[in-house]
């Protein structure tokens, strides 16, 4: 039976006890991580947050009563244990801080019973993710995932003093918001006073931030959650956490001069590593080019290499073909993978027809000199040696090449890029290679809408030098927009925003909105720029992916509470769920059925 805390308080969690504490008598409370019956003596390794510590029952310290009540004791129980701290007798255990100590109980409470878990409560659990998922109540006792969350807890802590010390105040912003247009899709909250009318959740806190510079609060933070109706990847969730920072008076070198600090401040006071600034700078066009990425993964070569001027007027149709559409040939020089086997070759082929692309071609430079290849018979001696040396290669490289739109050419070699990296173990995770992108695309085209839309958003400045293009070439436009960049991951974004009213009505022209169209969805923000707006600018971090990458982890929901898995459901609670007819009818909602798509036997 469940006994109280009664007369009982708490003097230290398991892992705070040090030597120093030793002949004092404490009172320890947990849940039982392990249990060794030796007839005479019973060993408890109790656990919290803090850690373990192992607790040692004596029927001659703790009585014939105790020591038949430790003798119940089972995996997860929770318990309440008074007693003396002393050296262990035993084996020390070089794995726990408390590995030279133990706890000589003189009393012990059975706070709670537990059933059998589903799964061992331990470190790297093995158990599936989903069942780990639907009991993570459990699952957030491993002692792994505890340490993930607290030093998120400490990111926060950290982030939240060191800003308040720049200057920034931390206000909040609101939850329920106006749907706005372009972005991911919104979470709509149907409301019962307007029926027929939704708020939004907030994809971010963009538009509030901007009005709160407008309204003089000169530094803003805050720590705020964010909504986003969209497919997920490892590192994407449809709630997560920003850490959102807008200034005024400010250009782009200030903000990230503000930034480094806090990044270096983090890594010093978390992982004890000095961080050394500033942090290298590179245009979206230049990575782009060298990296086939707008967020290069820096800790190891294999840069790519554009030969379509090289090979344009080579024998070879599928490169001379793409150059003469105006395409591009990208290859990657794979160092010493000049044996690698046809039947890896064929894997990485099927890697790049992923991306939509038609095939990989590859020449070998063998030790001697000669070449092996998949398209040698169509061109020239000259001509092979010619691409070669156009990609710097030595004997034992391996060449691999695409042809196709820039585009699609130079994005899917990026992404062959990092794959090899990966399958090559190139990669040192020991390094924390920062790198800023700057000088983005004003606008991208969307094939699907057959126009230009925003980049970043509709706020997002252009470079000074570049409004000229906003009349006659929209594809010139570059943005004072700027994204920091870990390790091939992308963990903040931002951008100088525009503050004048004729480059915002023409950034909305230019997108496709007519005025009227422009102030029926940002009619307060532009009423507001009316009233005087200070030139702002402003970033944000996605805290959740910034904490998994200080840890080194794969996926954000080892450091996220309570994840949604990849359709957006919660395993645990089951959500979304249906609800009852009544509230639907009190928001003037009616479910209409989707027909189920035809199957054929």
């Amino acid at each position: 039976m469940a006994e109280t805390m009664y007369g009982l308080k708490r003097t230290h969690r398991c892992a705070e006890v040090t030597t120093a504490n030793i002949g004092e008598t404490v009172t320890l409370m947990g849940w039982t991580a392990k249990r060794r019956n030796l007839g005479g003596m019973i060993f408890v390794d109790l656990r919290d947050r803090s850690g373990i510590m192992q607790v040692v029952f004596d029927e001659n310290d703790i009585g014939a009563e105790g020591f038949a009540k430790a003798g119940t004791i089972r995996s997860e129980y929770v318990l309440a244990v008074r007693g003396v701290v002393e050296k262990r007798g035993g084996a020390v255990n070089e794995k726990l801080a408390t590995g030279t100590m133990e706890v000589r109980a003189t009393e012990l409470r059975i706070l709670s019973e537990a059933q059998t878990p589903p799964f061992p409560i331990e470190e790297n659990s093995q158990t599936r993710e989903d069942l780990r998922l639907r009991y993570r109540y459990l699952d957030l006792r491993r002692p792994d995932i505890q340490r993930n969350l607290m030093l998120k807890s400490r990111v926060a802590t950290l982030s939240r003093n060191f800003m308040a010390e720049q200057g920034f105040l931390e206000i909040e912003t609101p939850m329920l918001a106006k749907s706005t247009p372009e972005g991911a899709r919104d979470y709509l909250v149907p409301s019962r006073i307007y029926p027929g009318s939704f708020f939004a959740l907030p994809q971010s806190p963009q538009i509030f931030k901007q009005l709160l510079m407008v309204s003089g609060y000169d530094r803003y933070f805050q720590i705020a959650r964010c909504f986003r109706d969209e497919d997920l990847r490892a590192d994407r969730q449809p709630e997560f956490t920003q850490m959102d920072m807008e200034l005024s008076f400010v250009d782009i070198d200030d903000v990230i001069e503000v930034n480094e600090a806090l990044l270096a401040h983090l890594w010093k006071e978390i992982l004890g590593i000095e961080l050394k600034t500033p942090f290298r700078r590179m245009t979206w066009k230049e990575a782009m080019e060298r990296f086939g990425s707008d967020k290069p993964d820096l800790r190891f070569g294999m840069e790519l290499h554009n030969v379509t001027e090289t090979v344009k007027d080579c024998g070879f149709g599928v490169f001379s073909q793409a150059a003469a559409d105006g395409g591009s040939v990208v290859g990657i020089n794979v160092k010493g993978q000049a044996a690698m086997p046809r039947k890896k070759i064929d894997q990485l082929t099927e890697f790049v027809k992923g991306y939509g692309l038609k095939g990989l071609a590859y020449l070998s430079v063998q030790e001697d000199g000669t070449y092996k290849s998949s398209f040698a018979k169509f061109m020239t001696p000259e001509e092979l040696k010619a691409l070669a040396d156009a990609m710097e290669a030595e004997p034992g490289d391996l060449l691999l090449f695409v042809a196709d739109k820039d585009k699609l050419a130079l994005e899917t070699m990026g992404a062959l890029r990092c794959e090899l990296a990966k399958r090559l173990e190139l990669i040192d995770k020991s390094k924390f290679e920062f790198l800023w992108v700057v000088e983005f695309p004003q606008f991208e085209w969307s094939e699907e809408e057959q126009r230009f839309t925003a980049m970043h958003h509709p706020f997002t400045m252009p470079m000074e030098e570049d409004l000229q293009y906003l009349d006659t070439d929209l594809g010139k436009v570059r943005a004072k927009a700027y994204d920091i960049v870990l390790n091939g991951c992308e963990i903040g974004g931002g951008s100088v925003r525009i503050h004048q009213d004729d480059v915002q009505e023409k950034m909305f022209e230019c997108l496709g909105f007519t005025k009227e169209q422009a102030h029926e969805q940002f009619s307060f923000l532009l009423d507001a720029f009316k009233y005087g707006v200070p030139p702002h600018a402003g970033l944000a971090y996605g805290l959740d992916r910034l904490c998994m990458l200080m840890l080194g982890l794969d996926s954000i929901r080892d450091v996220i509470a309570f994840p949604k898995v990849k359709d957006s459901s919660c395993l645990m609670t089951e959500a979304p769920s249906p609800v009852a007819q009544a509230q639907l009818d009190e928001l003037g909602i009616s479910i209409v059925k989707r027909d189920e798509p035809e199957t054929t036997a």
